[in-house]
C-alpha cells in the first residue's frame, strides 16, 4: 500500500483538486510503468515518484464538488469511498487478459496476464 492513498491538490470554487494513489498488482506493472511520469502532487518524494514512474503506484487527479454545508469528516468520508473504488478498480481492471496470445497460421498459443 502506498505510503499515502488522498492527496488534496487545491481547493478551488466548486471543491477540491484530488490525487488517488492506488497499488498496482505485480503482473500489471508494466504496463503503467512510464519512466518520465511524476506525481501531480509537488510534494510527493523521490520514492513516491519511483514508485508512479516504476507502475508500481497509479495516480488519478479529479475535481470532486462539495456540497454546500457539507463538514470536514463527510467530505473525508467521501474521499475515502472514491480511493476505496478506484483501489478496487485498479486491482480488477485487466484489459491485458489475451496480451501476447498470437497464432501462428496453425495453433494458437494463449498469452495473457494475470
Amino acid at each position: 500500500m502506498p505510503a499515502k492513498n488522498i492527496i488534496i491538490l487545491e481547493k478551488n470554487d466548486s471543491g477540491y483538486r484530488v490525487a488517488f494513489w492506488a497499488d498496482v498488482p505485480a503482473t500489471r506493472q508494466s504496463f503503467y510503468a512510464n519512466p518520465i511520469k511524476r506525481s501531480l502532487w509537488g510534494g510527493a518524494s523521490t520514492e513516491e515518484n519511483a514508485a508512479i514512474a516504476a507502475g508500481t503506484v497509479t495516480e488519478s487527479a479529479e475535481q470532486i464538488n462539495v456540497p454546500a454545508g457539507a463538514t470536514i469528516p463527510q467530505m473525508q468520508a467521501f474521499l475515502e469511498s472514491r480511493w476505496t473504488a478506484f483501489q478496487s478498480y485498479i486491482t480488477s481492471y485487466n484489459p491485458w487478459l489475451r496480451y501476447g496470445t498470437f497464432w501462428n497460421g496453425t495453433t494458437w498459443t494463449a498469452g495473457g496476464v494475470s
